[in-house]
């Protein structure tokens, strides 16, 4: 079962918050309990997300979930979130993994005939840039 809460506020607001998130997540836990299902806490990730001019003004950590710390980077269905939403560890995990299967081909290039290589580039190492390209998209950011 996977549980997103997102909300914003203030800075000033963060304690509020942060009681809110308790709320909600006993809340979540209550009914997954009472319908025979469990909460799997160790898997719990906190991401507080702020500018980097504001970063410092959040909480360094949040009593929720047996004292879990505050994660820099969390992962969502293989996406890659900063706390600062600039994408950055999702870009260069993107390009290692891609270099990783690049590195591979090469060492096998020149027994396999070329529409072979060019058939493996598409499906191990365009799949991979593909996967994940909409929030990088500038047709997904807000105009407004």
């Amino acid at each position: 079962m996977w549980l997103g809460i997102c909300r914003s506020c203030r800075p000033s607001a963060s304690l509020e918050l942060q009681n809110t998130i308790i709320n909600c997540v006993n809340d979540v836990a209550s009914w997954t309990r009472s319908n025979r299902l469990q909460l799997n806490s160790a898997k719990t990730e906190i991401l507080w997300s702020a500018t980097s001019r504001r970063s410092c003004q959040l909480p360094q950590s949040l009593s929720l979930l047996h004292r879990r710390s505050l994660f820099t980077v969390v992962r969502d269905l293989g996406i890659y979130i900063d706390s600062d939403v600039s994408m950055r560890s999702q870009v260069t995990k993107t390009v290692s993994s891609c270099f990783a299967v690049l590195r591979q081909l090469r060492s096998v290039r020149r027994s396999l005939p070329r529409s072979i290589i060019q058939t493996l580039v598409t499906s191990l190492v365009l799949t991979r840039l593909d996967f994940g390209n909409a929030p990088l998209s500038p047709a997904f950011h807000s105009t407004n």
